[in-house]
């Protein structure tokens, strides 16, 4: 952003470290998907039939059968939860908290019902759905969904996201198996994840976000069966409506989506920028390591662990006044209450790094 908009607008220049997140707006899209943007809004289309082709243009690019682009990975939880819940059924669809639907209960392992910056629930009871919960926080087994599945089962959802708790849980291909064998639609949401055509491959229905791996604008894809999607598209006449896409949108998310898939792997380049952290190693009680994504995705980050008893601050300070320095620095915080935070390199722009580095060590009493 211009320092001419955050003068006009009283905003902070921010530093994104902390990946593709929501919060700060969650990817800087390029000047050509931009571009594509500006064209898109700047003249006239058919929406209906945008929607169509989109969708088909989509699917052809990421394997599979049908897509449709809503407006973003959250509300694309919500569309395929109300698509399986009313079967296409326009009146069903039109009064949908109003009508009791007997088979809407929708099976999520107690692991995947996380808190992303909206609970998953939210998503599943605004889709028209009711929550089953089976397995436990720290253990999801095959057979803990099967047992669950009954004549109100609409749909099966998995979560595949570093949020979600990773240990002792079934595989997305262990879920899709239990779906097979039970005849129920399995939902994948698979918001962030980097590879396009694997969740496609294991679901009935597969999410993913256009703005976080894509880059795209604020967007998200449902791709899936043909039936499926059919159903969903029913839906924007309904609860979708109020979850609209823009056709400056659809266009800008074609444009991505074109770039993204032919886009090299940058997670080596990534990985090297973050040897400028390794200068603050030799501040007492401060170490800098390089970790990979927790959910496995070929993503580094540098991982700043902090001793309070050696630099008088703990980790949580520090990152806490990291956003609320002069230049706002968002780190990856999850880890603050076991005494780190995470550097993620892929949004970091110009100098970013250097400026991180520096703030770093000023408030951890580095010279």
């Amino acid at each position: 952003m211009g320092n001419s908009w955050n003068a006009k607008y009283g905003l902070k220049r921010v530093i994104n470290a902390s990946g593709r997140m929501s919060i700060l707006g969650v990817s800087a899209p390029s000047d050509t998907v931009m571009e594509a943007m500006k064209q898109g809004g700047q003249s006239y289309v058919e929406i209906a039939d945008l929607v169509d082709k989109a969708g088909d243009y989509i699917a052809n690019k990421i394997g599979s059968e049908a897509a449709v682009v809503v407006n973003s990975a959250s509300s694309g939880i919500a569309l395929s939860v109300a698509a399986l819940v009313t079967r296409g059924n326009r009146r069903l669809s039109e009064r949908l908290h109003q009508e009791f639907i007997i088979r809407n209960e929708i099976i999520l392992l107690k692991g995947h019902n996380v808190q992303y910056g909206a609970p998953v629930e939210t998503m599943v009871h605004l889709g028209g759905g009711r929550l089953v919960e089976v397995g436990y926080a720290n253990e999801g087994k095959a057979e803990h969904i099967a047992d669950a599945v009954n004549d109100n089962t609409a749909a099966i959802l998995y979560v595949k996201s570093h949020h979600t708790v990773q240990k002792n849980m079934i595989s997305v291909e262990e879920a899709w198996q239990v779906a097979q064998d039970k005849e129920v639609p399995l939902i994948v949401d698979a918001a962030a994840e980097e590879d396009l055509r694997k969740y496609v491959a294991c679901s009935d229905l597969a999410i993913y976000s256009g703005s976080k791996a894509i880059e795209g604008p604020t967007s998200g894809i449902v791709a899936g069966k043909p039936q499926y999607i059919d159903w969903l598209k029913v839906q924007l006449h309904a609860i979708g409506r109020s979850m609209k896409v823009g056709k400056e949108t659809i266009f800008g998310l074609l444009q991505a989506l074109d770039e993204y898939m032919v886009k090299e792997d940058k997670s080596e380049q990534e990985k090297a920028s973050l040897q400028a952290l390794m200068a603050l190693n030799d501040i007492p009680g401060v170490r800098v390591t390089i970790v990979q994504d927790e959910a496995g995705r070929a993503i580094y980050r540098g991982r700043v662990h902090i001793d309070p008893a050696a630099v008088g601050v703990s980790a949580k300070e520090v990152a806490a006044a990291l956003q609320q320095g002069d230049i706002a620095i968002y780190t990856r915080d999850y880890g603050v209450r076991q005494g780190y935070f995470d550097i993620d390199p892929r949004p970091l722009l110009g100098d970013d790094i250097q400026v991180i580095e520096s703030e770093i060590r000023k408030l951890t009493g580095g010279k």
